[in-house]
């Protein structure tokens, strides 16, 4: 019986490996989930992409709901969401800022000058520290902060209209109607 036994262990652990990495594969990265949300956004003092001898922390804009908006010039879904950013940020709706993520100032700044310049401002994470404290996968994230500068709301991967309408644009709504009334 044990002669028999032996020459199926190799076969039922490689089995199980296969259904581990299966079961892998099926997770969409987007959908990771962020330890940020309901939880203050870190903090940062950075420079703005525009004015390198200028800087911006994360608290001279508590007191309003904004959008971050984690981007790179050498990032082509960055590319691909952009027009729909820059119709979103027309609109007004809401203050988006940029967060220019492990990019070069000089290459960030033609993207900015050619596509066109969704942000308020934008600012140089140079080392990526400001986004590994954010928990960024990869870029494009962006992320709903409230006007106690609270993570409300993370999206991996491009914006859509869709992502926009449905989901960021109602929460946007509510959350500056709920801190009016506070």
């Amino acid at each position: 019986m044990k002669r028999f036994l032996i020459p199926l262990v190799p076969l039922v652990v490689f089995g199980v490996l296969v259904a581990v990495l299966a079961a892998g594969l099926r997770h969409d990265p987007r959908r990771l989930p962020s330890a940020l949300i309901g939880k203050p956004a870190p903090a940062f003092d950075l420079p703005r992409l525009d004015a390198a001898n200028q800087t911006m922390s994360s608290d001279a804009l508590r007191g309003q709901v904004w959008i971050l908006n984690v981007w790179a010039s050498w990032c082509e879904a960055c590319r691909d969401e952009h027009p729909v950013l820059m119709n979103f940020a027309a609109s007004g709706a809401v203050p988006v800022y940029g967060l220019n993520y492990e990019d070069e100032r000089e290459p960030a700044l033609q993207w900015l000058e050619t596509a066109g310049n969704p942000y308020v401002a934008s600012f140089v994470d140079r080392d990526g520290r400001t986004g590994i404290d954010y928990g960024v996968y990869g870029v494009p994230e962006t992320f709903v902060i409230d006007r106690a500068g609270v993570v409300r709301y993370r999206q991996a991967g491009p914006l859509t209209r869709a992502s926009l309408e449905r989901v960021i644009l109602p929460l946007v709504g509510k959350l500056q109607k709920e801190t009016m009334r506070d």
